[in-house]
């Protein structure tokens, strides 16, 4: 079975089709679906597929371009989402410097206080990070690393920076960016990471594998990714499906 630990299935992509989309997981081998939230509506969206799908559970988080619509009030709200049956996960919370549409400072002012509820609600975290390495990495160092652990979600690091997360306990995303030709990085991440550390995820509807690349992107596609991480440690399909499953269990302690 197949878990997908980083989805959108609430994205206007998937208007005009959801339901029969969703239909589709289970016989085809999609075990299990984190659907993440991203914006206060997302968190909405999320709790709501949750409650509609067995197989689909919610993270609830704020996405760092979305920081300026918090404050404490929401997050009062964020806290007692956190405590339903099907609340797995704190996310995607981090930075973003690539769009920068809020503050760095305030993107740090609100990452911090997510991984704050994170340790406070006993959740894992789910975490963005783009053009912004280091200093995600020192804030996951110095205010997370050591507590509930996580994952870092849509890993776009070196391969050095994926074994420092790995050693502060933390999981490693993988998704479509693998199997793109040009991807030399992210091949160098799957090739170095430990196979128990690493997890599969689409962002669905972005991120879509080879040859997929530039269209929708679905859980389905997710055999195309394990095969490339398969290709690349020289093990069998299975063998990378079977560690994912069972990372992601691990990570989402809720699902046990």
């Amino acid at each position: 079975m197949i878990f997908d630990t980083h989805a959108h299935y609430d994205d206007e992509a998937f208007e005009e089709d959801r339901e029969e989309l969703l239909a589709q997981m289970a016989p085809a081998g999609i075990g299990g679906i984190v659907n993440v939230g991203a914006s206060v509506q997302g968190i909405r969206a999320s709790q709501e597929l949750a409650d509609c799908y067995p197989f689909i559970w919610a993270a609830v988080g704020v996405h760092p371009d979305e920081v300026g619509t918090l404050n404490e009030e929401t997050v009062a709200w964020m806290y007692e989402l956190c405590r339903k049956p099907k609340t797995v996960a704190i996310g995607e919370i981090g930075l973003d410097y690539y769009w920068d549409k809020e503050s760095r400072e305030l993107q740090k002012q609100w990452f911090i206080r997510q991984l704050q509820m994170a340790k406070e609600i006993g959740l894992p975290v789910n975490i963005h990070s783009r053009d912004a390495a280091q200093d995600t990495y020192d804030i996951m160092k110095e205010h997370h690393a050591g507590t509930t652990g996580g994952i870092i979600h849509c890993f776009s690091s070196s391969a050095q920076m994926a074994l420092e997360y790995v050693k502060l306990g933390y999981y490693i995303g993988i998704g479509g960016v693998v199997t793109f030709k040009n991807a030399r990085v992210m091949k160098e991440v799957a090739a170095a990471v430990p196979l128990d550390r690493i997890v599969v995820e689409t962002d669905c509807p972005y991120l879509a594998p080879a040859p997929n690349r530039g269209k929708r992107n679905l859980s389905l596609y997710l055999p195309l990714v394990i095969g490339e991480i398969a290709r690349i440690k020289g093990v069998s399909a299975q063998e990378v499906e079977d560690a994912a499953w069972e990372n992601a269990h691990r990570v989402y302690k809720k699902l046990q």
